[in-house]
């Protein structure tokens, strides 16, 4: 696909691009969602130790408001 297919895509309307993606995505078999997708050794780890972390201080997760505040405004 060419950067401009790409672009002229991103100009379509927003309910236009949620329909390609949603179709783009149920094009895809169970196996290649899970070849894809698949998580490599490292961050695997990374979220067991992640998990491990809130298991131990649950009080220390943020509202997914907050957490998209800080990311939109890069910190």
């Amino acid at each position: 696909m060419t950067p401009a297919s790409i672009s002229a895509l991103l100009k379509l309307p927003a309910a236009d691009r949620a329909e390609l993606a949603m179709t783009l995505w149920n094009s895809l078999t169970d196996a290649e969602r899970a070849t894809e997708l698949a998580l490599t050794t490292t961050q695997e780890a990374d979220l067991d130790r992640r998990w491990e972390a809130h298991l131990e201080n649950p009080d220390s997760a943020v509202p997914w408001s907050e957490a998209r505040r800080r990311l939109r405004n890069g910190g």
